[in-house]
This record gives C-alpha cells, sequence and structure tokens, in this order.
C-alpha cells in the first residue's frame, strides 16, 4: 500500500502501525471514525483489510488532503470530515460501531514544537481527555468500541474518565521500546456499557538487546505493508 505524507513536519511513525495491529485483532466491521486521522494511515488500513463503512476527521485542512489523496490512490472510498473533533456535530442517526484514533498527547507543559502542524498533531491542549472522551460517549453505538493510543504515564486519568463515562476499557496493552525501560505508549479498547473486567496483556516489546526489531514488532510491519513517499501538497 502506498501513501504520501509531508515531507517535513508530521509523520505517521511507529506508533500507529502497531495500534493499527491492535485494532486488527478485534476484527471491525460497520460504521468506523477515525479521529485527528493525519495522513489516514491506521483507517486506510483497517479499511483494506476488514469490512468497514469508513470516516475520517481531522481539523487540519492539509492533513485531510493528504488522507483523502491516499484514500484514492488506493481505491478506497472514505468519508472526510474536516472540523475539529470536540466540535464535531453528532447525528442520532450517524453513530458508529468502531471510533479509532492516535491522538495529540504530550503534555503541554513541555517545550513545544513552532511548527504549528507538528504542534495540533502532538499536544494534548488540542484535543484534551475530558473533551474527547465525552464526544466518542455520544457518537458511539450502545455496543461500540473506542480503541485507542495514548500517553502511558496518563493511564490513570484516561481509565477515570473512561469509566466516568461509562465506556468500559476491557483490555490494555502497554508498549515498551526495551523489555527494561519504562512504557511510553498504551493502546487501550474499551466499549459502552461492557460489565467486564479489563484485561491487561502481556506487553509489546519493540526492540531486543541488540536493537533489532522483536518478532511481533515485525510482523506489524510485515502486515502493514505500507510504502511512504514524501511529497507536498
Amino acid at each position: 500500500m502506498y501513501l504520501y505524507q509531508p515531507s517535513s513536519g508530521y509523520a505517521y511513525n511507529s506508533d500507529s502501525i502497531f495500534l493499527y495491529d491492535f485494532i486488527a485483532t478485534f476484527k471491525p466491521k460497520g460504521k468506523l471514525l477515525d479521529v485527528g486521522c493525519g495522513v489516514g494511515i491506521i483507517s486506510l488500513l483497517l479499511t483494506r483489510d476488514f469490512d468497514t463503512k469508513t470516516s475520517i476527521i481531522d481539523k487540519q485542512e492539509i492533513m485531510l488532503k493528504y488522507a483523502k489523496h491516499n484514500y484514492q490512490l488506493n481505491n478506497l472510498e472514505v468519508n472526510a470530515i474536516l472540523e475539529d473533533f470536540v466540535h464535531f456535530n453528532e447525528n442520532e442517526n450517524e453513530k458508529f460501531d468502531y471510533v479509532i484514533s492516535n491522538p495529540p498527547f504530550y503534555d503541554q507543559n513541555v517545550i513545544q514544537s513552532q511548527n504549528e502542524h507538528l504542534n495540533i498533531a502532538r499536544y494534548a491542549q488540542h484535543l484534551p481527555i475530558d473533551s474527547f472522551i465525552a464526544k466518542v460517549k455520544k457518537i458511539l453505538k450502545p455496543r461500540g468500541r473506542f480503541i485507542f493510543c495514548y500517553d502511558a504515564k496518563q493511564v490513570d486519568k484516561l481509565l477515570y474518565t473512561l469509566i466516568s463515562y461509562k465506556i468500559n476499557p476491557e483490555q490494555i496493552r502497554f508498549v515498551h521500546s526495551k523489555i527494561d525501560r519504562d512504557s511510553k505508549l498504551v493502546m487501550i479498547s474499551a466499549r459502552m456499557n461492557s460489565k467486564s473486567m479489563m484485561k491487561v496483556l502481556p506487553p509489546l516489546i519493540v526492540f531486543d538487546e541488540k536493537n533489532n526489531y522483536n518478532s511481533e514488532a515485525k510482523k506489524a510491519f510485515v502486515q502493514a505493508k505500507t510504502n511512504s513517499i514524501k511529497g507536498d501538497y
């Protein structure tokens, strides 16, 4: 699969590939919304592999242009929405079976990038946790799933907020760059109105002691089969 992304500034990374691989274990089908889609990498791969009716939303016009082009390039259909997700005008007849996202999650108190597109893509003030989950609650179907990744250091706030909005976290998986390193990324699958106890999955360890990808990480890249092309609008 070929996809375009900017030659400088925002670019997808391994987080997106690992999240795609995590979501794929749920075999998504039905109506799917990719929040803060960027160049469309995650939902593009899921639309290729599964029977979904896909919508994407991003508040950056340039990112949405890349995403729409990537869908056209790969002969896949998508409904593209240019809007800030917090202000997304939900429709009672347009609820989703799956909401997925690799949202901006870096703490706003760190030194921030001065590049506007990078700043919006990275820092949590552009999509605060409470506002984010509150909106997800409004657009999920009664048994819909919300699957996303986030900063592992904020997992306590994530779980508290999900439970507060009755979107029950069912599965959680931490990603570690190496087995002896702290986790910087967590992937969570939560479900509306679920009463299941949360399952903490074995961690995903990305690199071995020789800095080579471990077998599971390598398999995710093989499954994705992406070829990135740098280009500018």
